[in-house]
């Protein structure tokens, strides 16, 4: 005999959990946070209610809102689409859902479709928020979306030609998206730079070549920092030929004391950073932001993607990813959350 939803959860103490209403999971305090139950708001006409399959942890972002760490300055620029609450706490905050259409227009029923969104097991959102996956793509993949859109903006923003080599400084989920994303333009050589070797077996499985700081990495067409520290940056401008440019696609926390002695002023080099909250200056008077994300999600059909997915937790873990982020242990690529059995 089938067993319905309702009393597998009554069956494991969880009271039953209805359409109209949703769990959250909302940080509290550093490292610390709560699964809450909370009713959606009422679906009107041009909005659709959307069952969770999956969310991301943005880990560089999020780490900073699990420690409650994001400057007074910049907390409003950190805010995420549709966060609830305020920084520091509490704060229900995530931008990297896929879900199935549950309820809304007919053309949307039942599509897989992206969001930024924060974690939670429903939500009743604007259609013109949700871009719904391509075939061919899976929903969890498809949380990289985020990745991949700021790897393409990255890209626009630092223009590599055919054949240019391409440095790229940090390993994390961000440097191998963008090293993913530029190693398919014809004649490129992509090499990912990071301080930690064990990056190495990430690189050769993203086709990519990898050095560390100390290795001899010849001087690069394009140079890409995303390390998120400030000696990737002094290394960038190391790297860099004579005339070229820096592409600074990282946020440093706090104060960042850069040297610009030695050959930086006769070698003539530049810095300029990209960042994903505008589209890049090149492309702005043409591309739209859902045009740049509907790109992202195209260029997930590729099954390389998969190799910047980390672990994955089931919902009922989430205290346990917010303690690894705020206290370093959380992996360096993309975790992700099954709310399948929300």
């Amino acid at each position: 005999m089938a067993v319905s939803e309702d009393t597998m959860r009554a069956s494991v103490g969880v009271h039953p959990r209805h359409q109209d209403e949703a769990v959250a999971w909302w940080l509290v305090a550093p490292g610390r946070g709560e699964l809450r139950d909370e009713p959606l708001p009422a679906r009107g006409s041009g909005d659709a209610t959307v069952r969770t399959l999956w969310t991301g942890i943005s880990r560089g972002t999020e780490t900073l809102v699990a420690r409650g760490a994001v400057p007074a300055s910049e907390r409003e620029r950190m805010r995420a689409p549709h966060q609830a609450g305020e920084f520091p706490f509490p704060v229900k905050y995530g931008y990297l859902l896929v879900g199935v259409v549950e309820a809304g227009p007919p053309a949307l029923r039942d599509r897989t479709v992206f969001g930024l969104f924060p974690h939670q097991s429903r939500i009743v959102a604007p259609v013109e928020t949700l871009v719904p996956v391509p075939d061919g793509v899976p929903a969890r993949r498809a949380v990289l979306a985020g990745a991949a859109e700021t790897a393409v903006n990255v890209l626009w923003d630092a223009s590599p030609l055919i054949g240019d080599r391409i440095t790229v400084i940090g390993a994390g989920m961000i440097g191998c998206a963008i090293g993913l994303a530029a190693r398919g333009i014809p004649g490129v050589a992509v090499t990912l730079v990071d301080a930690d070797e064990a990056k190495a077996p990430v690189a050769d499985a993203l086709g990519v070549g990898f050095a560390t700081a100390s290795d001899a990495v010849p001087a690069a067409d394009v140079v890409i920092e995303a390390s998120g520290d400030v000696a990737g940056l002094q290394l960038a401008l190391r790297l860099a030929a004579t005339d070229g440019e820096v592409i600074v696609a990282s946020w440093y926390a706090g104060a960042a004391t850069l040297e610009l002695g030695g050959d930086f002023h006769s070698r003539r080099l530049s810095v300029r950073t990209s960042q994903v909250g505008a589209v890049a200056t090149s492309r702005r008077a043409r591309r739209t932001t859902r045009d740049r994300l509907e790109l992202a999600l195209r260029l997930l059909a590729d099954p390389d993607w998969d190799v910047l997915l980390g672990g994955a937790s089931a919902w009922r873990e989430l205290p346990e990813v917010a303690a690894a982020l705020a206290d370093g242990t959380a992996g360096g690529l993309c975790h992700t959350i099954d709310w399948s059995a929300a």
